[in-house]
């Protein structure tokens, strides 16, 4: 896909130019925007600089060999800070493991990250700290564990009671290929037939993997929760001002007892789809130049001058990111290995006799330095057939 179907509609606030405009059919998040100021803007902006900068540094490190795959969102900030500043301070967010963006916006550590894609730790950061849970390797299905916690939140009353205090929503975060996975399907029925305070945020970038979004489906994707009962929107994925208001007001909605809805940010993944791939197999040179004159940084830029901010805080943006990237790098290269009984705990909850004994066993053979190799003859059972 090389261009918007002027056909489909769609909310943007900021044109290519950085022009601000709300239609009327869009005031009520036109609304939305004129509550921000002056330093909102410069922290969307802000942060959209740096993840890209982390996202290139942290390509590098791959390349380098200090991490075993990286997976970049460049192209992809304005619809993840944009979203990620429009979820409230007390929602929960099920990321699939692309959302570097949203994570940022919501006190995850760059190096914690780093760290998940580098493989020393089970998971990078504590979900009931920053209420980013873990990244969902598996495509798809990080919705319905999101559908299951909304359905909880019903159950415990904690939704439309119009205490700030006590109300919560949950959002979703997904690529257009997981829309052809039954779990966004399944996700969509329990969260619709339950009323579940929930947002399903689609970044459709156009690719899954060498797949284009015309292979998974045949309808706009905002148009998919529909015969489900989940009402949808498409929003342009490019404009970080269009897609912090969609986010907010339909956060604020589920939150409010209205029951989910399915956001589609129309985008574009600029990159490879991960550090394994090379685009250039299977996507035109000329698509890759129509969405980069569409830079949602760029863009962003251009509305900031526009409303008199100087070259002075660009310069300091980008000097902040340089450090930045120098700090990662400087962190990964001082990281070390972990001891290999990490991988025994938090498996369960509680204690557990198989897993106690599987690591005994490693901790004897580490002792032993290497004097025999682990097999089923060794008393432990592995979980398989002795």
């Amino acid at each position: 896909m090389t261009a918007q179907n002027p056909e489909i509609p769609m909310v943007q606030l900021l044109s290519v130019d950085g022009d601000f405009s709300v239609p009327k059919e869009h005031a009520v998040y036109g609304e939305l925007i004129r509550d921000l100021r002056e330093a909102d803007f410069l922290k969307f902006y802000r942060d959209m600089a740096r993840i890209r900068r982390f996202d290139n540094e942290a390509t590098a490190l791959q390349r380098q060999g200090q991490m075993g795959l990286w997976v970049p969102a460049i192209g992809q900030e304005a619809a993840q800070i944009g979203s990620g500043y429009g979820v409230g301070p007390n929602d929960h967010i099920f990321p699939s493991y692309r959302e570097h963006g949203v994570a940022i916006t919501h006190g995850v550590d760059l190096m914690s990250i780093v760290k998940m894609y580098r493989g020393v730790n089970h998971g990078g950061w504590n979900p009931h700290e920053t209420r980013f849970h873990l990244y969902a390797i598996v495509l798809g299905t990080q919705a319905l564990h999101a559908t299951g916690y909304a359905m909880g939140l019903n159950f415990e009353g904690r939704v439309g009671t119009g205490d700030p205090e006590n109300d919560l929503a949950v959002i979703a975060y997904f690529g257009d290929g997981a829309t052809a996975e039954g779990d966004i399907s399944e996700a969509l029925l329990f969260a619709a037939t339950t009323k579940a305070p929930q947002v399903f945020f689609c970044q459709n970038n156009q690719w899954a993997i060498s797949s284009p979004v015309g292979t998974q489906t045949t309808v706009p994707i905002y148009k998919r929760g529909e015969g489900f009962g989940v009402p949808g929107i498409r929003v342009d994925g490019n404009d970080v001002l269009a897609c912090y208001a969609v986010t907010k007001k339909h956060m604020d909605d589920a939150r409010g007892g209205l029951g989910p809805a399915l956001i589609e940010a129309l985008t574009y993944r600029i990159g490879a789809h991960t550090t394994s791939d090379d685009p250039s197999k299977y996507r035109d040179a000329a698509e890759v130049a129509y969405w980069e004159a569409r830079d949602p940084i760029v863009r962003f830029e251009k509305f900031l001058r526009k409303q008199g901010i100087g070259q002075d805080f660009f310069d300091e943006v980008a000097i902040a990111g340089d450090v930045i990237a120098s700090e990662v790098r400087e962190a990964t290269f001082a990281l070390t290995e972990p001891p290999l009984e990490n991988m025994f705990d938090h498996v369960y909850s509680e204690p557990h006799p198989l897993v106690e004994e599987q690591k005994a066993w490693l901790q004897k053979y580490e002792s032993e330095l290497g004097g025999h190799t682990p097999t089923t003859d060794d008393g432990v059972n592995y979980g398989g057939t002795r």
